[in-house]
């Protein structure tokens, strides 16, 4: 019996050390990495590999694409235009056509400062939420800190936590559901990149009313996206706002209901406005139903 029991607790004494370890670098690695995917402004598109793709002039980049493919709708609407004169069907007038073409040109070509400036203000909205609550709570307000919280307030010592115990449940529960949101937000940050880089061909969509509904889709991802951003400052904000006590069971359970809350912030959003769904785990579990 005393090795059967000896047994066990080194099997229990081994995965308690292993997962402790586990917890402990996620703590100190993975955090400062959430809050760079996390807290999105202009300089996603500021690198120099990005902007070749983008284009630092209507020459070069996907902007070259973009006014090439200009002046095929050009051609389309020409061709269009000339055969509805025999078939009679109503077309837009050409001086309508015309002054579009300059306009959407314009926003074309300008189309990276145009959502770089989008960029900004959603970063500067978001920035000023998270200000309120460094200068309330004399902290500062991201994931870096909140792990902070959550381990001194919880009072969860990873060097020496019980995974089979109510706090170690918790505490897993935490770092998985924290661990979840560096997937989700790492997914997010990839797409928004590549909602950037479809600005030019948003604005190009609205040269036709048969290809509008791309920029109308274009407009409802992108902002729901950003919008996320906004969304887990103000949730972010009101976990700093609670008095918490580590005597107290309600704070473990109000922490993990705040962390579920910013994986499905996602969710709420597309229930408002709809979009691109970022979702780790629908996405995970989409790809192997497939």
């Amino acid at each position: 019996m005393e090795n059967n029991s000896n047994i066990t607790s080194t099997i229990i004494d081994t995965i308690n050390t292993i997962l402790g370890n586990l917890f402990a670098s996620i703590d100190n690695k993975l955090y400062e990495v959430l809050d760079d995917i996390t807290f999105i402004s202009s300089d996603i598109i500021n690198d120099s590999y990005f902007e070749k793709i983008l284009g630092t002039s209507a020459s070069n980049g996907l902007l070259l694409i973009a006014n090439s493919l200009l002046f095929g709708f050009i051609l389309y609407y020409a061709i269009k235009y000339l055969f509805s004169h025999f078939t009679y069907n109503q077309v837009e007038s050409p001086t309508q056509f015309v002054f579009k073409c300059i306009i959407f040109c314009i926003c074309i070509n300008f189309s990276y400062f145009i959502i770089e400036q989008l960029l900004n203000i959603v970063s500067i909205i978001s920035l000023a939420i998270r200000e309120i609550g460094e200068i309330l709570f004399h902290k500062n307000i991201c994931f870096s800190e909140l792990i902070l919280n959550i381990n001194n307030f919880l009072a969860i010592d990873t060097a020496s936590i019980d995974v089979f115990s109510l706090d170690g449940i918790i505490k897993a529960t935490l770092t998985m559901s924290l661990l979840n949101l560096v997937f989700t937000y790492s997914f997010r940050y990839v797409m928004i990149k590549i909602f950037v880089l479809l600005t030019p061909f948003a604005f190009l969509s609205l040269l036709l009313q048969n290809t509008s509904w791309f920029f109308k889709a274009w407009v409802r991802n992108i902002f729901s996206l950003l919008f996320i951003q906004i969304i887990v400052s103000i949730v972010l904000l009101i976990m700093f706002s609670m008095d918490y006590s580590s005597e107290n069971l309600l704070t473990k359970f109000i922490y993990i209901g705040a962390i579920h809350s910013l994986i499905k912030a996602n969710s709420f959003v597309r229930e408002f406005i709809g979009g691109v769904s970022t979702t780790f785990t629908q996405n995970v579990n989409n790809f192997f139903k497939k």
